[in-house]
């Protein structure tokens, strides 16, 4: 996954960190900045708008990764996650519109973190 740029999201690399553990890491504060400006309602809408932005980047990144062709996950999980990388992509926009909600990104979101914790741990 192409890193991701170290004044958007902070420090998510360490040499001890694998490259799952490393996306986790930086997921979760996206993850955490799109939560705590939704909850703001209006008065957070600039902050949200960051922090969709910086999702749609990471999704965007991750969905080239799992594109290539030297992926080694297995096809049907690519073939998932690029699926739910439009999803994420194109909810952003209908959020960034006014006309849905960030919490389903959120999820999505939480999701993928935990699924990314739970193959950290199994490697």
């Amino acid at each position: 996954m192409t890193p991701p740029l170290p004044h958007a999201y902070g420090s998510a690399h360490s040499p001890a960190k694998d490259p799952r553990t490393a996306e986790s890491a930086v997921l979760a504060r996206i993850t955490a900045r799109l939560h705590t400006a939704a909850a703001r309602g209006r008065d957070g809408f600039p902050q949200l708008a960051v922090a969709l932005n910086d999702n749609r980047r990471f999704w965007t990144a991750a969905a080239a990764d799992l594109a290539d062709d030297g992926n080694g996950l297995p096809a049907d999980l690519r073939a998932g996650m690029i699926s739910l990388a439009g999803f994420v992509l194109a909810h952003s926009s209908r959020v960034l519109a006014g006309e849905a909600a960030a919490e389903p990104l959120i999820e999505v979101n939480r999701a993928v973190i935990h699924g990314l914790s739970a193959q950290a741990l199994a490697a």
